[in-house]
């Protein structure tokens, strides 16, 4: 893997960590299932205008939408609305790997084999340890809300996977063209139409222009640019190269709450999160070597 390649992947990382504080930031304005709808409404619309649909059956492409788009952000923004920190979210996100590998062994008859299963199991290991830290603090609902996004991503990788779309950037921005019209009509039935309108009211205000600038980072940055890079170098390495960089997002989105909104990760945190770092990484095969430029 060439060294511009590594640097690609590192600014992916990089974008993909920071997104967790655009998001709380948005949060600070936005009520949260509201935001969901509004950020893929802002996407879906250039891309029905502009990007062919992607040649996948509709039932692939509706299941990504749902588990990857919808449910996934439904958890993970009423979760960190519900007060789980950012940085820590990026973290309990990963929970998506094992719950991929198991939903791909109960699903799809993928052989999980011991060394996956030992790794699946040291990361739900971890997850405990770190829910038991945060839902003695906080209680367990912001962090099950999060995992539940997890689940939600899970089923989503699990639906491209069958999807086998020939050109992934385009599957991974048609997704957005599905989460509208749920998250729309959920916000409006949970959080109201008059709460929704005070927070759009009040947007146009200076002091509400960071969660404008969130708002447009997660759209841009987080899904535009850093999918399309990744997409472009899934394209070009083995899945096995690339795919150990995304364990780097919760380092970044760690490191980016604690200089940004003072987050400090208590001690069974870390710990919890460096075994559910671990178990990923030995559930998805060997150590990420880098072969020198050729």
């Amino acid at each position: 893997m060439p060294i511009r390649h590594v640097l690609l992947a590192l600014i992916v990382i990089v974008l993909w960590g920071a997104n967790f504080i655009a998001i709380h930031f948005s949060l600070e304005q936005f009520p949260p299932l509201f935001l969901v709808a509004l950020r893929f409404f802002i996407m879906a619309v250039p891309v029905l205008l502009f990007v062919p649909r992607p040649q996948v059956k509709w039932r692939w492409l509706i299941g990504y939408g749902l588990g990857f788009g919808t449910l996934q952000f439904f958890g993970l923004y009423l979760g960190m609305a519900a007060g789980f920190p950012a940085g820590l979210a990026s973290l309990v996100l990963q929970s998506s790997a094992p719950f991929t590998v198991l939903l791909g062994a109960l699903l799809l008859g993928e052989r999980l084999g011991g060394r996956r299963a030992s790794g699946v199991g040291l990361a739900v290991l971890g997850l405990a340890l770190v829910g038991l830290t945060r839902g003695g603090a906080d209680g367990w609902i912001p962090f099950l809300l999060v995992v539940l996004g997890g689940f939600g991503w899970a089923l989503g990788n699990l639906a491209s996977r069958q999807a086998q779309a020939p050109q992934p950037l385009r599957l991974v921005l048609w997704m957005s063209v599905i989460p509208p019209l749920p998250m729309f009509a959920l916000s409006l039935a949970v959080e109201g139409p008059e709460e929704v309108a005070v927070a759009v009211t009040t947007s146009f205000t200076t002091t509400a222009a960071p969660a404008w600038w969130g708002l447009a980072f997660t759209i841009i940055c987080g899904t535009i640019v850093g999918s399309g890079i990744w997409v472009w170098l899934m394209g070009r390495h083995p899945a096995g190269t690339v795919a150990p960089f995304s364990m780097l997002v919760p380092v970044v989105g760690i490191v980016l709450a604690w200089m940004v909104l003072g987050q400090t990760p208590a001690v069974g945190e870390i710990f919890g999160g460096a075994l559910v770092l671990a178990g990923v990484l030995w559930a998805n095969g060997r150590p990420l070597r880098l072969p020198p430029e050729r």
